[in-house]
């Protein structure tokens, strides 16, 4: 298969499925119904913040372990760029729900986040970039769909407005570009049966670990 194909393969057989399975999951069907509790949804607030702050530090150890790689370089720069203001945006959400400032710089991340944030770290430190696009490529496609999910049902559900949505918004529109990046990275780097491999092995684990940190996230604030 040519890398396009491949791409097309990795999206119909393993990310969209595993958004489907992500949007019939308890936390978002109870979300639609107006019947997830306030403490969930602070528990993704939190939990969300501490991932992002770890993504942030996985950006930059990309850029220094790419240093010699202008285009690979100037894409985890990119991202750093893209994410910084991220980890604000998710702790603006849980203010509007009633955290406060010292949930989040004393919380800890439930195990199912420590093994989303450490697979991303680990594809940034060890993986090779079409391994490391593929893994993002998945876990941006969800992020995208479920944001739309929040923003509306938070919105009709909640009474939550503009300013504790925004990490939704941008969200919603920005991982859209972010996907066709990887997706354009992954089609023109993987060319060996074992690239490809990689790949969609990648794409694979980041969809039972995105499904198991909700499942956590609906059980640890219970």
């Amino acid at each position: 298969m040519d890398g396009k194909a491949i791409v097309q393969s990795v999206i119909q057989e393993i990310v969209q499925p595993g958004v489907q399975r992500l949007m019939e999951s308890r936390y978002f069907s109870e979300l639609r119904e107006g019947k997830l509790s306030i403490k969930r949804l602070q528990g993704w607030a939190i939990q969300h913040y501490l991932h992002n702050q770890a993504i942030l530090r996985a950006f930059a150890l990309g850029m220094v372990k790419n240093a010699h790689d202008p285009e690979m370089f100037g894409y985890f720069t990119y991202q750093f760029n893209e994410e910084q203001s991220h980890p604000d945006l998710a702790k603006r959400f849980g203010l509007a729900l009633g955290l406060k400032e010292e949930d989040f710089s004393e919380a800890t991340q439930i195990f199912e986040c420590q093994i989303h944030s450490a697979r991303t770290i680990y594809n940034t430190i060890m993986g090779i970039p079409p391994q490391n696009r593929a893994s993002a490529l998945t876990s941006e496609s969800m992020v995208c769909r479920y944001s739309e999910e929040f923003n509306t049902y938070l919105r009709k559900n909640y009474r939550m407005g503009d300013a504790a949505l925004e990490f939704f918004t941008v969200h919603m529109a920005a991982d859209k570009e972010h996907t066709a990046q990887s997706a354009e990275l992954i089609a023109r780097m993987t060319k060996t049966p074992r690239e490809e491999r990689l790949v969609r092995e990648s794409a694979q684990y980041m969809v039972r670990i995105k499904l198991g940190k909700f499942d956590g996230l609906y059980q640890a604030y219970a």
